[in-house]
């Protein structure tokens, strides 16, 4: 007869092989003070400066580019599929990283610096395309040269990103309470940083202060946008400063790295040490972890086209503006810019509120609410979409200031669910996978695959649909 003993033994000892792959631990530290977590986590506001221009002005200036709007999507591909492959691969790399500078702190610092090289060549896409012989109506050099820095700045976004998340996991190991507090410092920073950065997308004489940034190639649109990048490259080497200086990582040591890849090797795996973790871990992972990956991935389906579109559903559907013809859509652009100000507020008010909530009520109670707010939001853009069309001002006039009221409305409740979803998730799976053995680093690129998954799935849905060409065929 079968020995149930022996029968859950063995079961203890397979689900608990991911640990033999485990990433090398860190040298034993001090706990991290509130102080130094909230330093560390200031990078994120830095990051999400230039995230927030992304979103409000590029989709815009895309099409000023000439760039047809179902082409666009296709251009935002790349940050889904970044975050697919460089995320969990930079995590695992930083979690094995013996450099003396820290685990985290060198990928933190050549992200910012690959960040501040994207947005110099998207700044001055339109003046390059026109040296290589671009006209006001034709602009395949500018195109091109926005699309490398686009892909640059996207997946610099990515190698930053994941370091500083896992730092911060670093810094509070095995304390949950501790991790949500800096998790949503991290949120706060984000917010903070999307105040700013739709504050500058949303003012319109930027190019007064920049005089320089005007060029036969560059209109007050472009010249607007150059500007607030260099806005952007400031402030980001400010706060990445701030951050890694404020770390301390102790040197990981090389030995250890060693025994662990040995190890890996010994246990049969034909994979690679970081396919193997990534991927083969996935059949150990309980429950509460697929909870919060599939939670995830069904959040970012609704998030995913919001912060692709936003301010150009306010020009186009709330204003009724065309990229190519008048000023209407650019005053809609910035009237979602503004709007995502206000989002921002309120994510940042929510950041500070994080821990109590979740204290009170408990983590995963306050995700569940914030994405049914998230829901309702979502279908009330719907309807105001539905009554804007039906009014008929479209090209002719600025739209009812109730219809901008309300979107306004929309965007700013949209400021809680958008906190939580920055915060909680990272927190929950830091804190369940961390039983498996996992790095951090690691841990950050799984949670990562539940966001970026559904992204390129949507996109590749939505090319066909609204191409022309494809429907063509």
């Amino acid at each position: 007869m079968p020995n149930p003993e022996a029968n859950r033994s063995q079961h203890s000892r397979s689900r608990a092989r991911p640990s033999t792959s485990a990433a090398p631990r860190q040298p034993v530290r001090a706990r991290a003070s509130l102080r130094q977590l909230l330093r560390v986590a200031s990078v994120a506001s830095g990051i999400q400066f230039g995230w927030a221009l992304q979103l409000s002005l590029l989709t815009p200036y895309v099409q000023q580019l000439g760039i047809p709007h179902q082409w666009a999507s296709i251009i935002w591909l790349c940050g889904p599929v970044s975050g697919l492959f460089v995320q969990p691969l930079v995590g695992h790399m930083s979690d094995r990283c013996t450099s003396r500078f820290g685990r985290r702190r060198p990928f933190i610092f050549v992200g910012a610096v690959s960040i501040v090289i994207a947005v110099v060549i998207i700044a001055y896409a339109a003046d390059i395309g026109w040296i290589l012989g671009d006209t006001a109506t034709y602009r395949p050099a500018a195109i091109t040269v926005f699309i490398i820095g686009f892909w640059i700045l996207d997946v610099a976004n990515n190698v930053t990103q994941g370091p500083c998340r896992a730092l911060l996991s670093d810094l509070t190991s095995k304390d949950p309470r501790r991790t949500r507090v800096a998790n949503a410092y991290y949120s706060l920073f984000m917010a903070v940083g999307n105040i700013l950065g739709y504050a500058t997308g949303s003012y319109s004489g930027w190019y007064k202060v920049f005089p320089f940034t005007l060029s036969p190639a560059c209109t007050i649109s472009c010249a607007n946008l150059k500007s607030a990048f260099f806005l952007d490259i400031a402030f980001i080497a400010v706060t990445t400063y701030i951050s890694i200086m404020a770390a301390h990582e102790a040197p990981l040591n090389s030995n250890t790295v060693a025994h662990a890849e040995a190890v890996v090797e010994e246990s049969g795996s034909a994979e690679e040490a970081f396919m193997w973790e990534l991927f083969g871990t996935f059949k150990y992972f309980s429950t509460p972890v697929w909870i919060i990956l599939s939670v995830t991935a069904l959040t970012w389906i609704g998030w995913f086209p919001f912060t692709l579109f936003d301010t150009d559903w306010m020009g186009r559907e709330i204003y009724g503006g065309d990229p190519n013809q008048g000023l209407i859509y650019d005053t809609g652009v910035r009237m979602g810019a503004l709007g995502l100000l206000l989002n921002s507020v309120v994510l940042a008010l929510t950041s500070l509120l994080m821990e109590r909530l979740c204290r009170k009520r408990g983590a995963g109670f306050v995700w569940g609410i914030s994405n049914i707010v998230m829901t309702f939001c979502f279908l009330a853009m719907l309807v105001l979409t539905y009554v804007a069309s039906s009014i008929g001002y479209a090209g002719k006039d600025l739209p009812p200031p109730g219809i901008v009221i309300a979107a306004l409305i929309i965007f700013t409740i949209l400021g809680f669910p958008l906190a939580i979803t920055y915060s909680v998730p990272y927190a929950l799976i830091s804190t369940h996978i961390e039983s498996l053995g996992l790095g951090q680093g690691l841990s950050m690129g799984v949670l990562n695959l539940a966001i970026v998954v559904p992204q390129a799935v949507q996109m590749v849905l939505y090319w066909p649909i609204s191409c022309p060409m494809c429907c063509s065929f």
